[in-house]
């Protein structure tokens, strides 16, 4: 793929879009970020745009601004948990990415699992935690674990334990973000990311950090951060990798664009960890990285995801 132009009347059948950004959210400063680079990718390009910090009054700002369609980068709870989107649905105004369920379904990372699983897609084992869990059982069961809060993104509230009183513990951290918790089984080996942009999957990457795993200050504050694009992977198993997210993708029923995270065993097994429905488009985020690969600059990138990736059901 080339570097995506649009022309001047195309640009105009956009009609007016708002980036929607912000809102009350773990992640709202990384959504803040993203929202910002967005804004200005879409100004760079003619778009009549307006940035929108999305607040209690979001359905009244919209009808004020006159929106004609959303980029919604709204990262985390209310944003890319199905709320904003069956907002939208019901005052007809077209958006990015995926709807109501398969945004829900993706926010979960219990069910999401629990649905790959269900289909025949490799996943790590896990265990749902609660204030009773065995933590020896659950430690002889699955050894080293990845403990994290079932509805977060950004590795916020996520820790690693290897023994039952570090279980307990990372437990009662993440039980300070969200209700529900989980303990996944720990995947030692390569970490790789793939987008999925309008049914293709783009470039994967592969990560490395200097931290015990990737996490948020790894994904958003460090520059030893390494990221390989494409990912230094045979075809083989690049081509394995790839039709594994589009499956994983399409099983949750996710639409326009969104991101894949995928572990590799020693033995050269890939594990599908999550999707994001949302991703970072930040200066360390990863899907222009993969873009960028393609030849595609972070302004085409945002025009291709907006202008492909309008969702507007019939009601």
């Amino acid at each position: 793929m080339g570097v995506v132009s649009m022309t001047e009347n195309s640009i105009r059948r956009l009609g007016r879009v708002a980036v929607l950004m912000g809102g009350d959210s773990a992640e709202r400063e990384i959504s803040l970020l993203s929202g910002r680079a967005v804004l200005s990718a879409l100004q760079s390009q003619g778009v009549d745009v307006v940035g929108i910090d999305v607040g209690a009054d979001i359905a009244e700002q919209l009808r004020a601004q006159k929106i004609d369609q959303v980029f919604n980068i709204l990262h985390g709870r209310g944003g890319e948990d199905g709320k904003l989107q069956g907002l939208l649905e019901m005052m007809r105004i077209p958006y990015t990415g995926s709807g109501v369920l398969a945004s829900a379904l993706a926010m979960d990372k219990v069910k999401t699992k629990q649905l790959w699983a269900a289909s025949g897609l490799p996943t790590p084992r896990f265990s749902v935690l609660n204030d009773n869990s065995d933590w020896h059982g659950l430690i002889d069961e699955l050894g080293e674990v990845v403990v994290k809060p079932a509805h977060e993104g950004s590795s916020i509230g996520m820790s690693m334990a290897t023994d039952p009183a570090a279980l307990r513990e990372a437990y009662r951290k993440a039980s300070t973000y969200d209700t529900a918790v989980m303990a996944e089984q720990r995947i030692r080996g390569a970490e790789f990311t793939v987008p999925v942009i309008h049914g293709e999957a783009f470039p994967a990457i592969e990560l490395s950090t200097s931290h015990e795993f990737y996490d948020y200050d790894a994904k958003y504050v460090a520059n030893d951060t390494r990221y390989i694009c494409p990912a230094p992977l045979a075809q083989e198993k690049s081509l394995e990798l790839a039709e594994l997210c589009l499956q994983a993708f399409s099983i949750l029923g996710a639409e326009g664009w969104g991101r894949v995270d995928v572990m590799q065993d020693q033995q050269g097994r890939f594990w599908l960890l999550e999707l994001n429905t949302v991703p970072g488009m930040t200066d360390h985020s990863l899907v222009p990285l993969s873009a960028a690969s393609k030849g595609l600059n972070f302004p085409a990138l945002v025009l291709h995801i907006l202008s492909g990736g309008a969702v507007s059901e019939t009601l």
